[in-house]
């Protein structure tokens, strides 16, 4: 089996609980050597000063390319291309561009009076700029505010036409899943990476939450086998097994990079990333 290069989504810390189980996910996470690693924004942008704070030390004191999550949520043009260009002077160059999520509460997104009225929008200002590399998401299944798959497909090139160099699927749980994306993306002339997204499973509920909320299809094999492995006491067993199946399966079909949204909890992802044969090197130290 080829061993995959592999990337962690982590997400800004709101408490002094929050901020030392980040720290303690990159120490754990960093000497498996990642090409990148993300730092998400609150629904509504309400994480935007601590991401931004979180990317910054991340890149300062480990040895990491820290890509930003940038969103067009609650905030003029102006203010958004401040907070990418404040990203650029503290040395990050990599962008993760979304939309983004409405506040909750809301009935869905409303562009901000003076802002980005979509992503599409967003990367174009930001390529235009000539300081970013821009990446960003995919759904390889049909986006719960799109009519079907098509219209993902559709959506996504033209986000790469904008200027986007890459993109990170959402999570998906069978690897035909992807597949299938990938061949409609390359029918319709994207030829810009498209990473896998892996959700390590901490919590079946809290993973079947997240796919009910972003239009993930759950099988009906794998709930069956939650359900008995909660109930035998195995369920962290079967993550690491189901984990690591996805992944081979995928790396068997000629993937070569996996994005691991971690949830800021590492050690699943650190024993699945063991068991596709990624070697933690020496701990990275704090540098400062």
């Amino acid at each position: 089996m080829t061993t995959p290069r592999v990337s962690f989504e982590f997400f800004p810390p709101q408490t002094l609980d929050a901020a030392f189980r980040l720290w303690d996910a990159v120490r754990l996470l960093a000497p498996l050597n990642p090409g990148f690693v993300s730092v998400t924004y609150g629904a509504g942008g309400t994480t935007r000063q601590l991401t931004h704070e979180a990317v910054t030390a991340i890149g300062g004191h480990y040895r990491l390319d820290v890509a930003a999550h940038l969103t067009c949520v609650e905030a003029t043009r102006a203010e958004t291309l401040e907070i990418a260009h404040a990203y650029a002077d503290a040395g990050v160059h990599d962008i993760v561009a979304l939309r983004g999520d409405p506040p909750r509460g809301s009935d869905g997104f409303a562009a901000h009076p003076g802002g980005f009225a979509n992503s599409v929008e967003l990367i174009a200002a930001l390529a235009d700029t000539g300081r970013f590399n821009i990446r960003v998401g995919a759904y390889p299944e049909a986006h719960p505010e799109a009519p079907d798959l098509a219209a993902n497909v559709a959506w996504l090139k033209r986000k790469i036409d904008a200027g986007a160099s890459s993109a990170i699927s959402q999570f998906f749980f069978e690897a035909e899943t992807f597949f299938r994306f990938r061949d409609a993306c390359d029918k319709a002339g994207i030829d810009a990476p498209i990473i896998p997204g892996i959700l390590p499973i901490a919590s079946w509920q809290g993973a079947k939450r997240f796919a009910r909320r972003c239009g993930a299809r759950v099988p009906g094999w794998l709930d069956d086998a939650f359900t008995a492995a909660t109930r035998d006491g195995r369920e962290e067993l079967l993550a690491i097994s189901v984990a690591t199946e996805l992944c081979d399966d995928l790396i068997g079909g000629g993937v070569e990079d996996l994005h691991f949204y971690t949830l800021n909890r590492p050690r699943l992802t650190r024993d699945i990333c063991v068991a596709l044969g990624i070697a933690p090197e020496v701990s990275l130290q704090n540098v400062a």
